[in-house]
């Protein structure tokens, strides 16, 4: 799973979050993002490699909370 916008980093993501950014989840393949859960997030996109890995909270198919 992907997350919208798309952060070069973990910590960018957290941020967003905490300030109360509308951040989205969504899937490039076949797998619909859960709309209220436990998401497990990569990121930057693809082309860029992944260089980090996060689990979040999702509600209303927005992250909510960054677990780790």
């Amino acid at each position: 799973m992907y997350c919208l916008p798309n952060f070069p980093t973990k910590k960018a993501l957290r941020a967003a979050v905490k300030e109360g950014e509308i951040v989205s989840v969504y899937s490039p393949g076949l797998f619909p993002p859960e709309q209220d859960g436990v998401e497990y997030l990569e990121g930057p996109h693809y082309p860029k490699p992944h260089s980090w890995y996060a689990t979040v909270q999702v509600a209303e198919g927005r992250v909510v909370k960054v677990l780790s």
